[in-house]
């Protein structure tokens, strides 16, 4: 657990960032939906975005771990900000690095490191979720040309300002044995044919962008194709492995922030002549809640570590996903209960947190998808 010089720095100079520039606006975007532009190319500026990638293609020549950790201490404080972050590197960026061709990585990398531009990962659908092999999408081949028709939803960062390019697993013909071959294709903003659809009015994450996708008869050229034709539910499925650590960092945080408000919380409010943290049912809550925070980190520090040193990682991965999630939401419970009224108005960060953490348990494999993962590793059919 003890880190490198380089990973504390970060870690500390992140967490400074969360708690002087993002902390002080977090509640203006979540109550207005806004996007924040101002944050974003700050940390853009910062180098957050290219933290995992190599200096060659404007990078920070950092890992994913060092990503994690910048997630971690952005989780903290406001979630839409690290999942801006989280879905620009982990899905946005990371499969053009891992699967293009050298020419798509000087083609948009550069600009997707910097923060200047997002991207999008188009792999949910309306009729598929966590059975990703139901993808209906599909796209078809005229001369050099991709043909693209279909939809995705609970797209991030695929409607902003900035928003540069999606990437879309879709249909591109059958396999030998009569499976789908699910391919992934590069959809830049602006293409014909391609809409993005009103924003979704969402439960938490107010300032994440999230929207629906369509594609009518959207052509790209062939060249778009990402990594090789046939492999795209593989690739993503690999991409989703890492993403559950970088998740797992998010949660880490939001279930460190909810510790960290309740024990300054517990400290100034007073009941029966004491500050209300003295009385044993509040002090033991709290260190509940600093245990589950404990355990989500080293879990995906471990599952980092694996992953880092090229090991297996899938099962560790899962695991941190799945305890971590579950530590921010049972931690945003109780710092809300410890909050009373309080803890009910949105101003507050605990409030936020309480309906921000939920969509942790669902996203990038909910936790029935995790326990799926966990049994298969043990030679465990489900």
């Amino acid at each position: 657990m003890e880190l490198t010089s380089e990973y504390a720095d970060l870690r500390d100079t992140v967490r400074d960032f969360a708690n002087q520039v993002v902390a002080p606006v977090s509640a203006k975007h979540d109550e207005e939906h806004s996007f924040p532009y101002e944050v974003v190319e700050q940390m853009g500026q910062m180098g957050l975005f290219g933290l995992p990638f190599p200096e060659e293609y404007g990078g920070m020549g950092g890992d994913y771990f060092a990503l994690a950790l910048a997630l971690e201490e952005l989780g903290r404080v406001d979630q839409s900000v690290a999942m801006t972050v989280e879905a620009g590197v982990g899905l946005g960026a990371m499969p053009i690095y891992k699967f293009g061709t050298d020419e798509q990585k000087q083609k948009y990398l550069p600009a997707l490191a910097a923060g200047e531009s997002l991207a999008g990962f188009g792999l949910t659908e309306p009729g598929c979720g966590s059975d990703a092999s139901g993808t209906a999408t599909t796209a078809k081949l005229d001369g050099d040309t991709w043909v693209i028709n279909g939809s995705k939803q609970f797209i991030t960062n695929s409607g902003t300002d900035i928003t540069s390019l999606v990437t879309v697993t879709a249909v591109t013909g059958t396999t030998p044995d009569g499976r789908k071959q699910i391919s992934t294709i590069i959809v830049p903003s602006g293409t014909p044919g391609f809409t993005v659809e009103p924003a979704y009015n969402k439960v938490g994450w107010n300032a994440s962008d999230t929207h629906p996708l369509s594609f009518s008869d959207v052509r790209v050229p062939s060249e778009n194709l990402l990594g090789e034709e046939g492999r795209g539910y593989a690739n993503f499925l690999s991409i989703l492995d890492e993403g559950r650590i970088a998740i797992a960092a998010v949660a880490t945080g939001a279930a460190q922030g909810c510790v960290d408000e309740s024990v300054k919380y517990a400290k100034e409010r007073n009941a029966f002549g004491k500050p209300i943290g003295e009385f044993q049912s509040i002090a033991f809550a709290i260190a509940r809640m600093e245990a589950r925070a404990h355990t989500s980190r080293v879990a995906y520090y471990e599952a980092a570590r694996l992953m880092l040193a090229g090991k297996p990682f899938k099962k560790e991965a899962a695991i941190a996903k799945m305890i971590s999630s579950e530590a921010a939401m049972d931690n945003a419970r109780m710092a809300t209960q410890i909050h009373g009224g309080y803890g009910f108005m949105n101003e507050y960060p605990v409030a936020r947190h309480y309906r921000d953490s939920k969509i942790l348990e669902i996203g990038e494999g909910t936790t029935e998808v995790q326990l799926l993962l966990i049994a298969r590793s043990l030679g465990l059919t489900a």
